[in-house]
């Protein structure tokens, strides 16, 4: 019952369906607060009452979660790539890194449970990012199809460099935060199972794919009546979004601020008595 209530929240394959027509619905800032917080809450269920509370059964059902994690992985990533909705292919990116996060927790080792914590947190700040993006674009062209929002790096430059920024910290490049927490996930799995960690690894290929894909057709795509039109971001809307960037870059050079209290959390939980293995589990 807890599995499948924090399952659904996350959500994790097949419990997924909600998310994208979720996101398609809501205004922007509703799809903001989605994916900024209401998507950790299933995590942090998953952290805060399964492992604990329920440690004999983690280990016993931690080989499924494992597969279902690693099928969100790519199935998310593949139907990111089959997306014309701007917005879709951001929500079901979505389904793809919060299956990162269910695989470092359930890799029960240090390096896993730290990534997915921290890979939370980056979800949040680029995953939030990008919908803000998507909204600001609504606003200006009333369309979400990629193919009616292209070319708008030369009328929208300021929007364009704002893009290829978050879209570069979702697919985990390297000074970025979302490198460091699939890279710890990814550095879990490896410990955890070689087979898994390069089943994960090749969805933060796909991530890149359909990534810059997206990028190419909204930014340097062919322009539009609508977007050749269209007005860059005033300082009102860099407002809002240049901070995600600046926390974007922070974690990704300095991510110690934000690693140390999740590892006094995590070592709680390893105490005697908190359910929480003390070695990394290695698949037999």
């Amino acid at each position: 019952a807890f599995f499948i209530a924090f399952a659904v929240k996350v959500p994790m394959f097949p419990f997924h369906t909600w998310l994208p027509d979720a996101h398609v619905e809501a205004p922007t800032a509703g799809s903001v607060v989605l994916a900024s917080i209401l998507l950790k809450m299933g995590a942090y269920g998953f952290l805060r009452f399964s492992l604990p509370m329920l440690p004999e059964a983690v280990e016993r059902f931690t080989p499924i979660v494992l597969a279902l994690s690693l099928i969100a992985i790519l199935y998310g990533a593949y139907m990111a790539l089959a997306q014309s909705d701007f917005k879709k292919l951001i929500a079901y990116s979505s389904v793809s890194h919060m299956g990162f996060v269910t695989l470092g927790i359930f890799v029960l080792n240090t390096q896993g449970v730290e990534g997915a914590l921290l890979q939370m947190l980056n979800h949040g700040i680029t995953t939030g990012g990008l919908f803000l993006c998507v909204g600001l674009i609504y606003e200006r062209t009333h369309s979400r199809m990629l193919a009616d929002n292209g070319g708008l790096a030369k009328p929208m430059p300021r929007y364009a460099t704002c893009l290829v920024i978050l879209a570069l910290s979702s697919l985990a490049l390297p000074g970025t935060n979302s490198f460091i927490g699939e890279f710890l996930v990814l550095v879990g799995s490896f410990l955890y199972s070689k087979a898994i960690a390069a089943v994960a690894a090749l969805g933060v290929i796909l991530a890149a794919v359909y990534l810059l894909w997206m990028v190419q057709r909204v930014a340097f795509g062919v322009p539009t009546e609508k977007t050749a039109r269209a007005t860059d971001l005033n300082w009102c809307e860099m407002a809002t979004v240049v901070p995600l960037i600046v926390l974007i870059f922070w974690i990704g050079v300095f991510p110690n601020p934000f690693l140390t209290p999740m590892h006094a959390s995590e070592e709680s939980n390893r105490c005697p008595g908190n359910g929480y293995p003390d070695t990394p589990r290695r698949m037999p």
